[in-house]
């Protein structure tokens, strides 16, 4: 069983809002007005949006770390636990066959007794392995969502007092100038709003 990791299928999730637009007017609404005029950009100076790459983000951000952490646990502990009921199955299987080869069954009924226990034990095994996985899914799903909850509340928080048209993925772009990245930035106040919270 591979193991899945949470990064991953965050980024995927996170990337789907592929654009957190801030302190933009929505010009959808507004009435046709006459057309501005264009602006010179100043040379040097740079325009009002930034980037941030996600997956430097969701490795370097705390809480995905310590969720990741938690989910590969969860992970190894079913595997353990599968490991064990095959072994248990396969121990079972083996005691038939060894009873049978030495003629140690007295009538077909006894014989028809252990098959059947072990069929039972075979569905209850599946069964059990089939709610551990939807378990396992539906605790990766929630911790990807808080992350990503956490990630796009603090951008807002972040961006109130700096104004940026924009901020966007860097995955999403062909090329957009290094002097644009805040990822570090946005890391760094990630994990100390985080730890402030986990101090608590």
């Amino acid at each position: 069983m591979k193991k899945q990791i949470i990064i991953s299928s965050m980024a995927a999730a996170v990337l789907s809002a592929s654009l957190i637009a801030c302190n933009a007017e929505d010009s959808s609404k507004k009435a046709p007005q006459a057309k501005a005029p264009v602006k010179t950009e100043v040379k040097g100076a740079l325009p009002n949006y930034r980037y941030v790459d996600i997956d430097t983000i969701l490795s370097k951000y705390n809480l995905a770390k310590d969720y990741n952490e938690e989910m590969a646990r969860k992970q190894t502990q079913m595997e353990n636990e599968l490991k064990n009921q095959q072994t248990s199955l396969q121990n079972k299987a083996n005691s038939i066959q060894k009873k049978m080869q030495s003629n140690g069954y007295a009538s077909e009924a006894s014989y028809k007794a252990d098959t059947d226990q072990l069929a039972a034990m075979q569905n209850s095994a599946q069964k059990r392995v089939g709610e551990m996985e939807n378990k396992f899914q539906e605790e990766a799903m929630k911790a990807q969502q808080t992350v990503q909850d956490s990630i796009d509340a603090f951008i807002k928080d972040y961006n109130a007092s700096r104004g940026y048209d924009a901020i966007l993925f860097k995955n999403a772009t062909l090329y957009i100038n290094p002097a644009l990245d805040i990822t570090e930035e946005v890391i760094e106040g990630l994990n100390a709003r985080y730890n402030k919270v986990a101090k608590k």
